[in-house]
């Protein structure tokens, strides 16, 4: 399991410093380089789309790293053994 978290941090993608809620917004303006409140706006008018908006947004809530490298769903099976 943790060769398939070692890929993801490989990707390059963390969450943004300048987080609302769980800095996905955030990460996405820093990777792309464009406004953070842009790209904020972007991710809500996702969520009119509630399956897929809100699952993908969960889904990368999951699976994405903070900026020191912790992924949460990592932390969470660690702390199941």
């Amino acid at each position: 399991m943790s060769t398939f978290f070692d890929s993801i941090r490989g990707i390059g993608f963390r969450r943004g410093p300048r987080r609302v809620a769980a800095g996905i917004g955030g990460g996405l303006a820093q990777q792309f380089g464009i406004n953070v409140w842009l790209v904020r706006v972007l991710v809500l008018a996702s969520f009119l789309l509630p399956v897929l908006g809100v699952g993908a947004y969960v889904a990368a809530w999951i699976l994405l790293p903070w900026q020191d490298g912790r992924i949460p769903l990592e932390r969470a099976i660690a702390g199941l053994r």
